[in-house]
């Protein structure tokens, strides 16, 4: 019984090297399989960059940008003012606040009617500062100057988590003490660095009814 148990084992030995050398596919396929793999996860890894944060925006964090929006706009015209290089400081502001890099941005300012959309940054600074030949009506909005913005937001929509919108009046006080009132929406997302980035802005004027 012992010689036929050893000759059984030695005999299945022999056969597993065989059919291991008959098939040499096998393991190459395996080991081929896992090769693609580690690849397209790194390839992932590499060329896929990471725009967006995982964190959903609350509405802290919505007014804390909201916050920085108009004293943006008050640094600018400071910088305007005192006669600085404003339209350096538009664009940084622009390229900090808004999301170019990122996406389309749907950006429809106040005080344009003749290009009444600005989807690019260059269509945005021109709006904030003015100075650029296409768009000739532009006289700066920034550069009015204003001493301070204010928000009253009418509510703040987040339940979707990697989007925020607001809504409602925010008001321009000028160098003079007065104040224009503004209806806005505005619509945020959250880029990789956490900072919330603006990619929708519709803003205009209250109706005012005809007399």
């Amino acid at each position: 019984m012992r010689k036929s148990f050893l000759f059984q084992s030695l005999f299945l030995g022999v056969a597993a090297l065989l059919f291991t050398a008959c098939n040499p596919n096998e393991n190459q396929s395996t080991n081929t399989s896992s090769e693609m793999k580690a690849t397209e996860v790194s390839e992932d890894a590499n060329h896929a960059p990471l725009l967006y944060s995982d964190e959903c925006i609350t509405e802290r964090e919505v007014v804390d940008a909201q916050k920085l929006w108009g004293d943006g706009i008050v640094r600018i015209g400071n910088v305007f003012t005192e006669g600085g290089d404003y339209s350096k400081e538009a664009a940084d502001f622009i390229q900090d606040m808004y999301g170019y890099d990122l996406s389309s941005v749907l950006f429809k300012p106040t005080l344009a009617s003749d290009d009444q959309f600005r989807s690019s940054f260059d269509a945005a600074l021109s709006y904030f500062v003015g100075g650029n030949e296409a768009y000739p009506e532009d006289k700066g909005f920034a550069i009015k100057p204003y001493t301070k913005v204010t928000f009253d937001n009418t509510g703040i929509i987040n339940n979707s988590c990697r989007m925020a919108v607001a809504m409602g009046n925010y008001y321009f006080t000028g160098t003079d003490g007065s104040e224009t009132k503004v209806e806005y929406t505005f619509a945020y997302v959250k880029d990789k660095t956490g900072k919330l980035r603006i990619v929708t802005h519709q803003s205009s004027l209250p109706y005012t009814p005809a007399q």
